[in-house]
């Protein structure tokens, strides 16, 4: 999967300075590229039984749905607060600095029902780790949590360790 950072256009000092931010839009464009990053995702998550994949706000809708395709499984939106029109459930977590929050439709997500999030990267694992309490606040199960990228050095693997992680390139520094 390293031949994929290729396709992965890295652009120094944004948002802020010091900040070295992983651009997938040059990987999307790719027909190849996107297909690997699907099919690599689909593999692991394969014969788990999962009945419905959970897209991240933003980047990770554009994974999940092609994602729960290849699995033949539903999608769902996480999203940030007040975006879903129906009632939702909501899960709050910390930020460096101040909290923020992720919602989901309370009828998402079925008791025991397998559930598998996926999001373009896993930083500090905060979002990740909210999303994941918003599917067993549903009552459902988490399948697992699926990255196109890692940022190793920011650790959020660790407030994910109860979990079935796949990240797919993965970024020391």
């Amino acid at each position: 999967m390293d031949h994929l950072k290729t396709l992965i256009r890295e652009v120094p000092d944004f948002p802020k300075p010091g900040i070295n931010f992983y651009d997938i839009t040059t990987l999307l464009k790719d027909p190849g590229g996107l297909h690997a990053i699907i099919d690599a995702l689909a593999r692991h998550y394969s014969g788990k039984g999962v009945r419905t994949v959970a897209g991240i706000e933003a980047r990770g809708f554009i994974f999940a749905p092609a994602l729960a395709y290849a699995l033949n499984a539903g999608f769902v939106p996480i999203r940030k607060p007040k975006k879903l029109p129906a009632a939702t459930e909501r899960v709050e977590y910390a930020l460096e600095y101040g909290t923020d929050s992720v919602e989901i439709h309370i009828d998402a997500v079925e008791p025991g029902q397998k559930v598998l999030i996926v999001d373009d990267v896993l930083a500090t694992g905060g979002t990740a780790s909210a999303a994941a309490k918003l599917v067993e606040k549903l009552g459902g199960v988490v399948a697992g949590l699926g990255f196109v990228i890692e940022l190793d050095f920011l650790s959020g693997r660790n407030k994910l360790a109860a979990y079935d992680v796949d990240s797919l390139l993965h970024y020391a520094s």
